[in-house]
């Protein structure tokens, strides 16, 4: 399964340039939900109720507490967007984020999501494939993103 972005992205990014902006990537609080291996990605997932609905899919046990709020969802640090010519790209890049001693469950992805007041308000952005899946097994797991980015826009 390759990563994705959402049609809600794409939705919120054309807001924006058309002058009524929900989303600011580089200053609007984003995070990164761990996702179990068994969820299906679907661009069409608008919110992240969709993923936690879904027999509960998003990790849940020792260092990552699950749920709007929960502190298993980790706020991204050192956001940046890069627009790249020579590649006919433009990419949303962050810090890489570790969760400490976490014994949770199989990670097969990393959503990406601007939490609002709700999961069933709260847009799924992008979700990454985590390939090969993790079995998180009481030691610390770290992401690290690619280097060009989180996701890009071609």
């Amino acid at each position: 399964m390759a990563s994705i972005t959402s049609n809600r992205l794409r939705k919120l990014l054309l807001d924006a340039a058309a002058g009524s902006p929900s989303l600011n990537l580089t200053s609007d609080t984003i995070k990164v939900m761990l996702v179990m291996n068994t969820y299906t990605p679907n661009k069409d997932d608008n919110f992240v109720s969709a993923i936690t609905n879904a027999t509960s899919k998003e990790l849940s046990g020792t260092g990552y507490v699950a749920g709007f709020g929960g502190s298993g969802r980790k706020t991204l640090a050192s956001k940046t967007i890069t627009q790249d010519d020579t590649n006919d790209v433009a990419f949303f890049d962050a810090a890489d984020l570790t969760w400490a001693t976490i014994d949770a469950g199989t990670v097969g992805f990393a959503a990406i999501i601007k939490e609002v007041s709700a999961d069933s308000d709260s847009p799924i952005l992008a979700v990454v494939d985590i390939s090969p899946d993790v079995v998180t097994n009481g030691g610390d797991y770290t992401i690290t993103w690619a280097a060009d980015g989180l996701f890009k826009l071609a």
